[in-house]
């Protein structure tokens, strides 16, 4: 078992900004139907999610769209019910994560991504992590499945030999990352960016963004 320090991450919401990011991709076929619209298609990606033990993140994004547009009577041409996918690369980071990332290197932590996106659609988002990119990226094409399901976490465990008290993984979605989390006894930063009033107490720490997150972590694998 290594003696290395850890932390991972979810990307989508937490690293990347999924919220400025889907809007600045749906706002011209939307208009001001846009929040609904991103609103209704994350109703259908649980459920797409749920429906296979693993269907291509591709597919969940193509046919959300596309059940999400029509529940909302929302005109959407064929050609552009997979434009999430043709432009997935263009979500830009967080303001905070590069000095965040920065900081944790130097503090000598490693640095992993669980993410419910597959090999591909990351290989777009891979460059804007320099220049600190991950150590190690676990994606739901390698698990076979999506969190909050418990396969990244296991995956990510065997693959770089960590003891989970030299582990934090940090992550804005309560559902998909911090109750996992708590069930596997990782310890976990709720970096909670969308005040969603979910239960506190299942994270470890509590931070509203990236600020004060190395000395969160510190303190947990201390």
């Amino acid at each position: 078992m290594t003696t290395d320090r850890w932390v991972t991450f979810d990307c989508f919401g937490t690293l990347i900004d999924w919220h400025g990011g889907y809007r600045a991709i749906l706002a011209p076929l939307a208009g001001a139907r846009t929040d609904a619209l991103i609103t209704t298609y994350h109703g259908f990606e649980r459920q797409l999610e749920a429906e296979h033990p693993h269907r291509l993140y591709r597919d969940v994004l193509t046919t959300g769209l596309d059940r999400a547009a029509r529940q909302l009577g929302l005109p959407l041409p064929a050609a552009e019910t997979d434009v999430l996918a043709r432009r997935w690369g263009a979500q830009p980071l967080y303001a905070d994560v590069p000095g965040t990332l920065a900081a944790l290197r130097a503090a000598g932590f490693k640095i992993g991504i669980l993410t419910n996106c597959d090999d591909d659609l990351f290989a777009q988002t891979r460059e804007r992590f320099l220049p600190h990119p991950p150590d190690l990226v676990i994606t739901a094409q390698q698990v076979g499945g999506y969190k909050p399901g418990l396969g990244h976490f296991l995956r990510f465990e065997q693959a770089s030999g960590v003891g989970r008290a030299n582990w934090v993984h940090a992550a804005c979605s309560w559902f998909h990352d911090i109750e996992p989390a708590r069930r596997l006894g990782i310890a976990r930063v709720w970096v909670d960016r969308d005040r969603t009033g979910d239960d506190p107490a299942a994270a470890s720490r509590v931070l509203p963004d990236l600020a004060g997150l190395v000395e969160a972590v510190t303190a947990l694998v201390a």
